[in-house]
């Protein structure tokens, strides 16, 4: 997977809704459709494994060498979610994440290495990300299963309303629009707070 501009993403088919991007987490914005999830690498590939389920599978242990993990509500509503480049139209090694068609699905995020490369571009690797992916019941809004002082950071200096970035209109300047990304978003997380695995 490419990361381009700091993010790549988990995308339905149709427009990119990037105006409706809740970057309040530093980690992954939430859309309308979809989620952009921000990387260290400004520009080159990242490590990407998918796994889908019918059901939350069990939480990371304290050894897995996870480093930050988080849990959201993605709604896919043509039911065609994919991990995406944002260069590239899809990655086609990863598989259709929405396994039950169209609506909401709870997606966990874990990361480890986005501190290794911040705003390089990079011809290696250095950052593993794993998508667990299964419907969702009621929507249980953000939870910080595993924090950084990056995710910290973001969550104490959130973006005022109607400032969040948008990839779309950043004219090319990644370096602007991966600092928007990692300095948080526009709302707080009302059940982040003691979440640190």
């Amino acid at each position: 997977m490419e990361a381009v501009d700091g993010l790549f993403g988990l995308l339905d088919e149709g427009e990119l809704p990037a105006d409706s991007a809740d970057w309040s987490n530093g980690l992954v914005a939430v859309m309308t459709a979809g989620a952009l999830i921000a990387t260290g690498t400004a520009f080159g590939p990242v490590r990407v494994q998918a796994v889908t389920g019918l059901e939350a599978p069990p939480a990371a242990g304290d050894q897995d060498g996870w480093e930050e993990i988080i849990e959201v509500t993605v709604q896919a509503p043509a039911g065609r979610l994919r991990a995406h480049s944002l260069e590239d139209s899809q990655f086609s090694e990863l598989p259709v994440l929405s396994t039950q068609g169209g609506g909401p699905y709870r997606v966990r995020v874990h990361t480890r290495g986005r501190g290794n490369a911040p705003s390089q571009t990079e011809d290696d690797p250095v950052e593993d990300y794993l998508l667990q992916v299964w419907p969702a019941g009621a929507d249980r809004g953000t939870v910080i299963l595993r924090s950084s002082e990056r995710i910290e950071m973001a969550l104490r200096e959130p973006w005022p309303s109607g400032q969040a970035p948008d990839p779309d209109e950043t004219g090319g300047d990644e370096e602007e629009l991966r600092a928007r990304l990692l300095r948080g978003g526009s709302e707080p997380i009302p059940d982040a707070q003691g979440k640190n695995g």
